[in-house]
């Protein structure tokens, strides 16, 4: 929940002016030396971002390569740390360090924040040329235009709910991958029967929160899952769905290894990986790492929508945002923007990170069986799209990071109870409800 000093002003609103000045500052500085000096264009970007796995950072060197080609040298800025909580906060420090990167890693609702603040460049002229709302999906089109312009630069659309499960394991057993939650209950029997551990799973708290929200999804669909995370409705969090999606990652807790680990999602797809678990619930970026390590897909494993979500998809969306701090990195700045849309690297890119294209031409005969079921779920639109709470689709960054802390907390600490939680839960929309009305 929020903060609050002595004198009753919010940290988060001392972290916004603080924001709001540095960016006065920065955007000064860039025009006083424009007409100061004869402008020079600069052919290097600097890249802030949170891609350290080895896929990632495959994925990221495609991208530098490219922009390599185009005569401009990236300058790599990789911040490790799942979820980007890390690279958030050295983003932050940076710019009121006054060293902003000219590129960087912002995604879903800190777009909109950023732009507020007036730190990002206009990036108007190159979607216009390139037809980017006619390309790119509605609903990736409204992520990286918040207001009037678009300030953001969209690479891949990840896919959340995303069952991972090993193949020889599952044969040698007789099971299918399972639909639904009986069945799933059933799986996790019989491979506990067997001597197996049913899941893979981590206890760091985006990772924990990460299963709950497709434990949301699957008990009630996008519409509830929207009602709680993105209007964080008092009514649907007291709602008797929010207790039995609780209750069942307490029964899901018993099918990892005891006791869980907090340990980096690399490791836990490399458990995976080791037949140390036979399922593995992630995103997709899942199978850009098993790829990576040498397992192809539909042959160690396959991919299935999270039990109960196959109509379903939960998404985060990677965005690179571009700091209109300089003026002499607007023409690399733009040719980045440019090129990252592309559909030849838009298909070469998604296929090392494992998410699949923003454009809506793309074509999902040449996907494998995983992203074109991601690719073709999404495209049937806003009805079947779930934004993600812990990827920043869904709702701000103080609003994500209390759920995060309060059902960290209920998976850890087996004393404190669904009822509790729940309550909890009511309290913290009820109160962001009542500052975000002040």
């Amino acid at each position: 929940m929020t903060s609050f000093i002595n004198n009753g002003t919010s940290v988060s609103l001392i972290r916004l002016c603080l924001y709001a000045v540095a960016a006065a500052l920065l955007l000064s500085d860039a025009r006083l030396n424009a007409y100061s000096a004869p402008l020079q264009t600069d052919s290097s970007l600097q890249v802030l971002h949170w891609w350290t796995s080895d896929s990632e950072r495959k994925a990221a060197t495609l991208l530098a390569n490219r922009l390599g080609d185009e005569g401009i040298a990236w300058r790599d800025a990789g911040i490790p740390g799942g979820a980007g909580i890390g690279a958030g906060k050295v983003l932050k420090s940076r710019v009121l360090a006054g060293n902003a990167p000219e590129v960087t890693q912002i995604i879903g609702i800190s777009i909109r924040e950023w732009d507020d603040l007036g730190f990002l460049l206009d990036l108007d002229k190159v979607s216009l040329a390139n037809k980017w709302n006619a390309s790119f999906f509605p609903t990736v089109q409204n992520l990286i235009q918040p207001r009037k312009h678009v300030v953001a630069t969209p690479l891949g659309i990840h896919r959340i709910n995303t069952l991972f499960y090993n193949r020889k394991i599952f044969a040698a057993l007789k099971l299918n991958p399972p639909e639904n939650w009986d069945e799933l209950v059933a799986t996790a029997a019989k491979l506990k029967a067997a001597g197996i551990t049913p899941l893979a799973q981590s206890s760091e708290p985006w990772q924990v929160t990460a299963l709950f929200e497709n434990l949301i999804l699957a008990e009630s669909g996008p519409e509830y899952q929207r009602e709680l995370f993105v209007k964080q409705s008092v009514p649907a969090a007291l709602d008797h769905r929010l207790i039995d999606a609780l209750e069942r990652l307490r029964v899901m807790k018993t099918w990892m290894s005891n006791p869980v680990e907090e340990r980096p999602w690399p490791e836990v797809v490399r458990q995976f990986s080791k037949h140390e678990a036979a399922m593995l619930i992630m995103g997709d970026w899942a199978k850009g790492e098993l790829n990576g390590m040498g397992f192809a897909t539909d042959d160690e494993f396959s991919c299935a929508a999270m039990p109960g979500t196959g109509k379903y998809h939960l998404y985060s969306v990677d965005t690179f945002s571009m700091f209109a701090n300089d003026l002499t990195r607007v023409s690399a700045q733009e040719k980045l923007a440019r090129l990252i849309a592309t559909p030849a690297v838009q298909t070469d890119y998604n296929a090392i990170k494992g998410s699949v294209s923003v454009r809506r031409d793309a074509d999902p005969s040449k996907m494998d069986s995983c992203a074109r079921a991601s690719w073709t779920t999404f495209a049937q639109g806003a009805t079947v799209q779930a934004p993600s709470l812990v990827h920043r689709m869904a709702t701000d960054e103080s609003t994500r990071d209390a759920i995060i802390v309060l059902i960290h907390r209920y998976f850890t600490d087996d004393t404190v109870t669904a009822a509790q939680t729940q309550k909890r839960l009511a309290a913290i929309f009820h109160t962001f409800n009542i500052n975000n009305h002040r």
